[in-house]
């Protein structure tokens, strides 16, 4: 971890997943306690010059290493498949060319669908069929349709659709973790549940 200092040095930006992002310090560092006088914290208050986006980070000693920082950067989880895996990080990496993070939402959703047996006809007609084989609902299904929608525009560059913005791209990243979260992490948790291999 980096030291508490003016600049903080983390590998992207939690807020636009910048790489190397500048995060400088807005104000001078403040100290807290707890209420019995105990588990003191040097806190700073980070701005990245991409986005605006605040962070902060706290070190148990003035001008220390640092403990932690908030908003941490977001990770996909290790139980998704491989490929699923790394389109939705590198959909989360890309945060900041959001055209491009919306292909790869897209291709996350699509690779999902596939590694559940839905591998026919087109990604239209792969939801379709998720959703009438009730692997997601209705509502999800048109969601995914929207994500699906705002990357063809992307991929075939149309004409009369506006370039997506951050927040277009934060959303489709929710909806693919969401997914994800529905249709691999739940499981594997409700299985380690099950079998007793929960850490």
């Amino acid at each position: 971890m980096p030291n508490l200092d003016d600049y903080l040095k983390i590998p992207r930006c939690p807020h636009c997943s910048v790489d190397q992002p500048n995060l400088y310090a807005l104000f001078k560092q403040f100290q807290t306690q707890a209420d019995n006088g105990g588990d003191t914290k040097f806190w700073q208050v980070y701005k990245c010059a991409r986005c605006g986006g605040v962070v902060t980070a706290f070190s148990p000693y003035q001008n220390g290493y640092v403990h932690n920082f908030y908003p941490e950067a977001s990770k996909v989880d290790d139980v998704l498949p491989s490929k699923v895996k790394a389109y939705l990080q590198q959909a989360i990496d890309s945060t900041f060319a959001p055209a491009g993070s919306l292909m790869l939402c897209a291709s996350a959703v699509d690779s999902m669908l596939k590694e559940k047996g839905h591998s026919e006809g087109s990604l239209y007609s792969r939801i379709n069929k998720a959703a009438s084989e009730h692997l997601i609902t209705k509502d999800m299904s048109d969601w995914a349709h929207h994500v699906r929608l705002d990357a063809n525009d992307q991929r075939h560059a149309d004409e009369e659709s506006g370039l997506p913005t951050v927040e277009d791209a934060k959303k489709a990243i929710d909806f693919t973790k969401t997914l994800a979260e529905i249709l691999f992490i739940l499981p594997s948790r409700v299985n380690k549940g099950i079998t007793g291999t929960v850490s």
